[in-house]
């Protein structure tokens, strides 16, 4: 059945890589510990400066997490503040969208592939995709770079992770 596919395409998905993403982040606190400099360093961290930093690319990570499981299962989409200034603060954005995404039924994504989806409704940028285009061609590869920047931010600045920490358990 295609609907439990958008489910299994997108819950678990999100859910490996925001597990994975609180576990780097816990990394990266130790490591400030350890060598002694203020976490706010790493949180502010960017590769390039017109880039987001650390903070902003998990919030955003977070978003797309929340916001795709919302719009495929056919409900609000939560707000969140985008106050976090803290890892503690990250990891309970992280797991406030985990307890959100896992609330979400798989008959929820009934009929989701052919869901109309309205990105920026009402603006000039307004876009429409079908949801299968929504979850595939748009909501993972956001989601992904995310993440992943995330993680290089990170790397680049020496926390000593690999490729299985980005993936964690599936």
């Amino acid at each position: 059945m295609i609907s439990s596919y958008m489910h299994k395409t997108s819950i678990p998905v999100f859910k490996q890589l925001l597990n994975s993403l609180s576990g780097i982040l816990t990394k990266a606190e130790a490591y400030a510990a350890e060598k002694k400099f203020e976490p706010a360093v790493l949180l502010n961290a960017r590769l390039y400066p017109d880039m987001f930093p650390l903070l902003r690319q998990v919030q955003v990570a977070a978003d797309f997490a929340k916001s795709v499981s919302a719009r495929l299962a056919g409900v609000e989409v939560p707000a969140y503040e985008d106050n976090e200034q803290t890892f503690a603060d990250l990891q309970a954005r992280i797991s406030k969208t985990l307890v959100f995404i896992e609330s979400l039924a798989p008959t929820q994504f009934e009929g989701s592939e052919m869901r109309e989806i309205v990105l920026r409704p009402g603006t000039p940028k307004e876009k429409k995709l079908l949801g299968h285009n929504y979850l595939n061609n748009y909501g993972l590869p956001q989601f992904f770079f995310h993440v992943t920047t995330a993680y290089a931010i990170l790397r680049h600045n020496g926390l000593a992770v690999g490729k299985g920490d980005f993936m964690g358990n599936f």
